[in-house]
């Protein structure tokens, strides 16, 4: 049970951060129906950003100029989008390639920044609870709080005139057109938020770990989506509120599963595998479940 704990702890706090990555792929894939393939290099803009701030003795500061960092991400790939006649999908790995050069150079030409002796949000708040009982949930406290702050804000913007435009975009831009509301800046609000969120996951995932790499993005997208279709899998309901529940149990699980295999002593090179089949395993599930109804009662009846 004492192994068993931190475990649990660990995939929690990972979890909590990686689903800022997924609420943030909730409102570009699940309601603006874009599938916005720049996620890998704009979690590694937030990353690089909020490092590079923090080490320059502002680790508060870091967090909004790594959100700002994802707004002028998604800008672009939404400009791209409904100004240049790019396809979306094209955009996005437009943009992703494009950030691996960026990101570089905001690291100073490096592909590894270390913040051992940097002042962050976590090393902040863990000094406030020295002493305390809550000394050893710094992390997860700090996760939780940004969890909650995004997910919290997302349930009510995709409630106001421009989120329910949103929405509506991404279900028939046709009818959008004809009832006076432009897709095009539906577009690009919808993803300049996304992007926000996404690169907030990478900050705090960067000071989380104390150091980031050029590496840190890569496959969050899988990742991502994967987490918000066992999200999708776990909690079925057509309300935003459970919806939004969802993803970040879905990223819990994703994580756990991650974890447990890391534990089991798997070599770090098949974890990427690990991630495509649980994709496959959450996209798949509903549709051979569909074709073979008799075979799953049957197993049903088993267990």
């Amino acid at each position: 049970m004492s192994n068993i704990l931190p475990l649990f702890q660990t995939a929690l706090e990972l979890g909590l951060i990686g689903s800022l990555t997924v609420l943030a792929l909730f409102l570009s894939y699940s309601m603006l129906n874009v599938c916005d393939l720049s996620t890998d290099g704009c979690f590694t803009l937030g990353a690089c950003v909020g490092a590079a701030v923090a080490i320059s003795g502002h680790p508060y500061l870091s967090i909004i100029a790594a959100m700002l960092a994802g707004i002028l991400s998604g800008f672009i790939t939404a400009f791209l989008q409904t100004k240049m006649g790019v396809d979306s999908l094209l955009a996005g790995i437009i943009m992703n390639t494009a950030l691996y050069s960026i990101n570089i150079a905001i690291m100073g030409g490096s592909s590894l920044l270390n913040m051992n002796k940097t002042e962050t949000v976590f090393t902040k708040l863990s000094s406030a609870l020295t002493d305390t009982v809550l000394s050893d949930g710094y992390k997860l406290i700090v996760a939780a709080i940004a969890v909650f702050a995004v997910a919290a804000f997302l349930y009510f913007f995709l409630k106001t005139r421009i989120g329910l435009s949103i929405r509506a975009t991404g279900n028939n831009p046709e009818m959008v057109r004809s009832s006076s509301i432009n897709p095009a800046m539906t577009t690009i609000v919808g993803l300049c938020v996304a992007n926000a969120f996404t690169a907030l996951s990478g900050c705090l995932l960067a000071q989380s770990q104390k150091s980031v790499n050029i590496d840190i993005g890569q496959g969050m997208v899988t990742v991502a989506l994967a987490s918000l279709l066992i999200g999708g899998t776990f909690i079925r309901s057509r309300r935003i509120g459970f919806r939004l529940i969802g993803t970040v149990v879905g990223a819990f699980i994703f994580r756990l599963v991650y974890t447990l295999a890391l534990r089991f002593n798997m070599p770090a090179y098949m974890l990427k595998l690990v991630s495509s089949v649980i994709v496959i395993i959450a996209i798949s599930g509903p549709y051979l479940k569909s074709r073979f109804p008799e075979f799953y009662k049957k197993m049903g009846r088993k267990g």
